[in-house]
């Protein structure tokens, strides 16, 4: 069973209002100026990452997909609309049976990004895509700022894993997407329970401080553990005295200690000594997993340390200091009438400050070089170029409104594993730097 399939209370029964205002009052103007049935592009794209950041991560397309499917205008949400005086009621009678039946293209879950690339399409009428935006960009910009900076913090780790733990630290509805994305990214497990109720993300978690302080000794503490969860668990070593803690977590639980945790000081030195001190006491196979305000620096400043994993929560749940992707979704390209067959023709903004947009319905291809590593991310309109024809990036998700690109989410992890490692290998360094992968435009017609 597809534990995805079971839902759970955080899910909602309509996503119709997460949305902005204005998509409403834009739909309510175009239905009156016969313009709203106009075949229309609409692209989702970022002006730039942020800064010093080498790449991007597509993350929450699958939650996309569902967010489509939902978008329904149920009798609460239209007698809401209808008593706020939101819009009219002719409008109303749309929303009534709206159902999206355009199509939708894009990054495939996992995939890189860079500037400019067209991580989604949406085509269909104004009317129907007009009103996805809000939703499409809630998702993508929170899910992609958690997958990159889970992505950037699994690169530093290398290889040990990462346990997400950030539940605490954000919304009770986020932290279950950021956990999703934060897998996507390269974690291993979670502690949020609603992740892996709904997601399938393995879970783990023993206890905390409170635990200790229950009990009269820390070692009493240990021994109730222990005697509930085996010698296989992680015992945590910081509440008072380490030396002593590590000493007595092993008289405790013996050489078959699964673990200890260290969730304070000065990690390197204490991680050191606490390894030192369980080979002396022959738990030469007790694990050491340290917490504590945690990101990718600090993980790569342990690389050294003899640590088995780690734990992050604040700053994987707050993208690491980028809290959001600042993708926009735009208008590209738009039919000249309500016509099936009038042809497409590009539009984009012109306005200063470096909100520019390159009009026309785009592919995306990624260009590599001899050794097959990544060189370019390549842009165009019109025909792919027949050498960029086997690289193209966008796949299709979904069909005349059907979904036809779900995927389980250990094939989205897999895929950013290999999209990483398929990019320069500075692509992977932290220290700030431009796009590993410049974008390259090829212009031509928008086609039809």
């Amino acid at each position: 069973m597809d534990v995805a399939d079971l839902g759970l209370p955080v899910d909602v029964p309509s996503t119709a209002l997460f949305t902005d205002q204005y998509e409403l009052t834009m739909l309510q103007a175009a239905l009156k100026a016969g313009t709203a049935e106009r075949r229309s592009v609409f692209e989702v794209f970022t002006r730039r990452l942020p800064e010093g950041r080498r790449y991007g991560v597509v993350a929450g397309t699958g939650r996309v997909l569902d967010a489509v499917e939902n978008f329904r205008f149920d009798a609460g949400v239209l007698g809401f609309l209808r008593e706020r005086k939101i819009v009219d009621e002719a409008t109303l009678e749309w929303l009534a049976s709206y159902r999206f039946s355009g199509d939708v293209w894009g990054y495939p879950e996992g995939e890189v990004y860079f500037p400019g690339s067209p991580v989604m399409r949406v085509e269909g009428s104004f009317a129907e895509c007009v009103l996805l935006e809000t939703v499409i960009l809630s998702i993508l910009n929170h899910d992609s700022a958690i997958a990159a900076a889970a992505s950037r913090m699994s690169s530093a780790a290398g290889g040990r894993p990462l346990i997400e733990m950030g539940a605490r630290r954000t919304h009770e509805l986020a932290a279950v997407a950021a956990s999703r994305a934060a897998y996507v990214g390269g974690f291993a497990t979670t502690s949020d329970l609603a992740a892996g109720f709904r997601y399938g993300i393995p879970t783990v978690g023993t206890s905390a401080h409170a635990f200790t302080l229950l009990h009269d000794t820390e070692r009493d503490a240990f021994r109730a553990q222990v005697e509930s969860l085996g010698r296989g668990t992680t015992l945590l070593v910081d509440t008072y005295d380490v030396t002593e803690a590590v000493r007595a977590a092993v008289e405790v639980a013996g050489p078959e200690l699964g673990a200890v945790r260290i969730d304070s000081g000065d990690l390197l030195l204490v991680a050191h000594r606490v390894r030192q001190q369980l080979d002396e006491l022959g738990a030469t196979d007790t694990k050491i997993v340290v917490t504590s305000d945690l990101d990718e620096y600090a993980i790569a400043s342990l690389a050294a340390a003899p640590v088995d994993a780690y734990g992050v929560g604040t700053q994987l749940v707050t993208g690491s200091g980028h809290p959001t992707c600042s993708m926009v979704y735009k208008l590209v390209a738009r039919a000249e009438s309500a016509d099936p067959k009038a042809p497409l023709v590009p539009v984009a903004k012109k306005s200063s400050g470096g909100k520019t947009s390159i009009g026309g319905r785009k592919w995306a291809a990624r260009r590599p070089d001899t050794d097959g590593v990544a060189e370019a991310e390549v842009v165009g309109t019109g025909q792919v170029p027949a050498e960029l024809a086997d690289h193209q990036l966008q796949v299709e998700l979904v069909k005349g409104g059907e979904v036809v690109a779900r995927e389980p989410l250990d094939v989205v992890r897999d895929r950013h594993a290999a999209a990483r490692a398929g990019l320069p290998l500075s692509a992977t360094q932290l220290s700030r730097g431009e796009p590993v992968l410049a974008t390259e435009y090829v212009q031509g017609r928008s086609g039809s």
